[in-house]
């Protein structure tokens, strides 16, 4: 599925490479021997980033994707030939917070982020990062397709959807031909080394560390979680495509769990809870913000067309976080434990591949 030999020596640009998914996506393609560029904003503290020591791997550059002058300096500088647009305000709490933040970020800073790319010679394929939260969102139990309409019904939601129709509109608009540009929305991801506020698995970890029991707030909603590097692997098969002027791939995706690997919010405290050691967690009190219950993907088409399948099951990824947050936790070197963890994905990614050719 992802060929090593692609991305050795390609040019890449990275938006938001010092967050949680930005940096394992930056520590592949490092690993890959890709020569990486990043633009973010500085890291917060802890950090993957910071901890794994991101930024010896890749070329740091610290700016606002809210700064079209700093977007269009940076691209022209990196010359990429593929480029990854992480950088965004992701969690859905905070957007009730700073609504005005979460747009001007996730809707007008994907404008520039594209506008910039009209300029790239170079540029081949360009991979923008959305969310499953980008849908209208009826609770219902059917899985959301590609085709669905976009909605949302917080700010982080909403900004989410209207980044989408930003990327459908420039695709038509722009990129009909080249450089190729699609989008991804990758179900709840997890993994190490995220530290995020209000996140359920990093939130469960932090309270473990600090020996409380977790308080977790809605403990029946279902999502589609999925190990990190499960949508990493298909952001990098997406480019892949791209890159190689495929143009039936310009267009949104989906990715997410295996069908039967969906499971509630409790089903994840208990298993991580066990795994630490100190199972039992409580309910949270007090007033929430609304957040859906029910959350499904439909990823046959990604299954169907280019082959794409988990190869993680969600009590496996779970495992894995535990293993990495242990192993900090007792002054094990981050960046190691992550290699670590990228090389057996890797080699379980390529056996899944073998097997499904054969």
């Amino acid at each position: 599925m992802v060929e090593e030999d692609f991305w050795r020596g390609r040019r890449v640009l990275v938006t938001g490479h010092t967050g949680f998914k930005g940096s394992w996506l930056a520590l592949w393609l490092a690993q890959m021997g890709a020569e990486v560029t990043g633009l973010a904003l500085a890291a917060d503290e802890p950090s993957l980033f910071q901890q794994a020591r991101i930024a010896n791997l890749v070329h740091h550059v610290e700016g606002d994707i809210r700064d079209l002058d700093t977007v269009r300096e940076v691209v022209a500088q990196a010359r990429p030939e593929v480029l990854f647009h992480l950088a965004a305000q992701p969690l859905v709490r905070l957007s009730y917070e700073c609504p005005v933040e979460t747009y001007a970020t996730n809707v007008q800073g994907t404008v520039h982020v594209l506008d910039a790319c009209r300029q790239a010679p170079d540029l081949k394929a360009i991979v923008c990062v959305t969310s499953d939260k980008c849908y209208e969102n009826r609770e219902w139990v059917w899985p959301y397709r590609e085709t669905d309409p976009m909605g949302g019904y917080d700010p982080y939601s909403s900004s989410k959807g209207a980044a989408e129709l930003v990327v459908a509109a420039y695709r038509r608009s722009y990129f009909s031909e080249g450089p190729l540009l699609a989008s991804v929305r990758a179900g709840n991801v997890i993994g190490g080394g995220d530290w995020a506020l209000d996140r359920l698995v990093p939130d469960i970890i932090r309270a473990m560390i600090r020996g409380e029991a977790p308080e977790i707030r809605s403990p029946a909603s279902v999502r589609p979680w999925q190990h990190v590097l499960e949508a990493l692997g298909g952001y990098l098969l997406i480019a892949q495509h791209l890159a190689k002027g495929e143009t039936s791939v310009a267009s949104g995706w989906n990715f997410g769990p295996a069908d039967d690997d969906m499971r509630p919010v409790s089903w994840i405290a208990d298993r991580l809870t066990s795994a630490w050691g100190k199972p039992g967690w409580v309910n949270a009190s007090g007033p929430q913000p609304h957040e859906a219950k029910l959350l499904r993907l439909d990823c046959s088409k990604v299954r169907s067309e280019l082959g794409w399948r988990p190869v993680l099951g969600l009590g496996e990824a779970l495992d894995t976080i535990v293993e990495w947050h242990r192993c900090v936790e007792q002054d094990g070197d981050a960046l190691a434990i992550s290699l670590s963890q990228l090389d057996d994905y890797r080699s379980r990614l390529n056996g899944a591949t073998k097997e499904l050719i054969s």
